[in-house]
Formats: C-alpha cells, structure tokens, sequence
C-alpha cells in the first residue's frame, strides 16, 4: 500500500510519518509513506493524508504553490474515491473557506466555513484560545474510522479556529469546549479530524489503523 503525505509547508510532517509507520506494523499492513510536494505522487498513492498546522490562509497558500497539487487532489480523492484524511489545518482545508488572516477559500470538499471560536463557560466567562489540551469524542455516526473506539476517547487538540455552518450528516464526532466543536468530519470516501491525531497516542494510532483498513 502506497500513501502520500502532502506537505504544504507546514504540519508535523515527521510525527504524522512515524504514528502512520507504527499504526501499519500494528496493523501487520506493508505501507511505503511519502512526504511529498509532488502532484504525481499523489496520483500514484492509495491513500492520501494532507496534515496542516498554523493559519488557514498560510497552509492554503502553501497547498496552493505546490504544482498541480490541488488538481491531483481532486482527481484522487473526488473523482478516484481513494481514501482522504485531513488533520488539523488540513482537515480546514477541506471546508469551502477560512476566515484566519483574511477570507480564504479552502477546497470546498465539505459545507461550511473555519470561523474564530467563542468559547464559553457555564458562567458566561470566555474560555482560552487556543483550545490546547484533551477533549473527549463524542461520536454523532458510526464511520469505520471511529470504529472500535472506546468511550470517552480523548484526542489531543490545539486550536482557535473551528468548522461552523457545517451538515449535520458530515459531522462525525464533536468535542465539548464551551460548546460542541467539529471534531471529525467527513463524506464518502473523505474525513478530517481537527485534533492532532500523530499526538493522540493510543486513540490516534486506533484511527490511523482504522483509515489503513477503510474501504469506502
């Protein structure tokens, strides 16, 4: 199994290599990874995972500037339905726009935009941003990716910025963080995950064996 790792100029691009290594020799799967900035190399791939870290507008301008890229994108994950995992900025990219650093138009895989957050708490009293820490799951639909997972399952969050306006039947999981924040999202053969799952130890390494196995 051959999958890509797009970098866009930003993400924890060796951390994300390394939990998907691990994740296949539990899996007892035999995966070449590459990180690559390369359209052809994600033509050829069987599963694709562009990670993200930073501002919207950054990431997107740095997708933006790889040749072809966002071409071949589309060309394997929408019109050759081969497996898409976005992480964090990446899985904001996916939206139709961004509103970190200017108004930015993301790839427009899945409805809604990447607005500031406004957290929260029960007293009224505005929560810290970013968002950094532990945060349960709570699933909303049953999806092969979440499958398995145990509840409560934590993942590991840092961020400011959050899906709104999304479709109800695109989002899979939620986290609570003065109020439900998208955690993971996704359609057909597409799915996102706005938490750091390269840093979400056991529950991160059970979904990347999960998207190993996923056969949409």
């Amino acid at each position: 199994m051959r999958l890509a790792i797009v970098d866009p100029g930003s993400g924890n691009l060796a951390s994300v290599r390394r939990a998907f290594e691990r994740a296949a020799h539990e899996e007892g799967v035999s995966l070449l990874v590459q990180v690559t900035t390369h359209a052809e190399d994600v033509l050829a791939a069987d599963r694709v995972v562009l990670p993200g870290q930073g501002a919207f507008a950054a990431c997107a301008r740095g997708l933006a500037a790889l040749p072809g890229m966002e071409e071949a994108l589309r060309e394997s994950a929408i019109q050759g339905g081969r497996p898409f995992l976005g992480i964090c900025v990446g899985m904001q990219l996916m939206a139709e726009r961004g509103l970190e650093h200017g108004n930015t138009p993301g790839l427009g895989w899945i409805k809604g935009e990447i607005a500031p957050m406004d957290p929260r708490g029960a007293d009224g009293a505005p929560l810290p941003l970013p968002q950094m820490g532990w945060n349960a799951l709570e699933p909303h639909a049953a999806h092969p990716l979440l499958a398995g997972l145990p509840e409560g399952a934590h993942a590991y969050f840092v961020h400011s910025y959050a899906l709104s306006g999304g479709r109800r039947e695109e989002l899979l999981a939620s986290a609570a963080y003065g109020g439900d924040v998208a955690a993971v999202v996704g359609r057909d053969n597409l799915a996102g995950t706005q938490f750091h799952v390269e840093k979400s130890g056991p529950v991160g390494l059970h979904i990347l064996r999960n998207f190993l196995r996923w056969a949409p």
